[in-house]
């Protein structure tokens, strides 16, 4: 008996194929039939690669968060000066946002939805390491409020998923000057 090799192109394609569908239908309809048929394989292919629907969407989310957290912290020295370190990721995670705008979306809808399991959600939020030592760097500096990651996160950084969500859909546009107005408002949220 042959074994079946795997394939890089066909996992991306089914990858992509579930990004496209989630995106566009939500989590629930999408199904393995829908997903194989947009990556141009057969349903029985995607188990070579995924154990079912759940692993696919985890692999999807680790991978997506992978890629945003490298480029959030490209170019990021943990020696910068709390405040010019916070606009720097800030910053990258903006353009991020508005580049890979299908990417952000799927984040986007996977923190808001069961699908993404514990071990996965945990495993992302360590990609986010930096950025926490940054802000407890920046408490002990006196610099950044004591709270805790979680609302700090939700004061900076999730202010940026609604704007850009707001832009996807037509309701806004962020322009320079409005991208500076929402990094002032996220910086004077937590800073003393």
């Amino acid at each position: 008996m042959a074994t079946r090799v795997k394939s890089m192109d066909k996992r991306n394609a089914l990858l992509k194929a579930t990004l496209n569908l989630v995106n566009n239908n939500g989590f629930h309809d999408a199904p393995m039939s829908k997903i194989a048929k947009m990556a141009k394989v057969s349903p029985a292919t995607i188990y070579i690669y995924f154990e079912n629907k759940q692993d696919l969407i985890n692999q999807l989310y680790l991978e997506v968060k992978m890629a945003f957290t490298q480029y959030a912290f490209k170019g990021y020295c943990s020696e910068m000066p709390v405040k010019k370190a916070f606009d720097y990721i800030w910053h990258n995670i903006a353009d991020y946002k508005l580049k890979e705008v299908d990417e952000a979306w799927f984040l986007s809808q996977c923190d808001n939805t069961i699908m993404i399991d514990e071990a996965s959600r945990e495993e992302g939020l360590k990609q986010l390491q930096p950025l926490l030592d940054l802000w407890e760097r920046g408490q002990k500096e006196g610099i950044i409020k004591e709270m805790s990651p979680y609302l700090l996160y939700a004061y900076t950084i999730y202010p940026l998923a609604f704007l850009m969500n707001s832009q996807k859909r037509g309701y806004y546009h962020l322009d320079d000057k409005s991208l500076e107005q929402a990094l002032q408002a996220a910086w004077d949220s937590i800073r003393i």
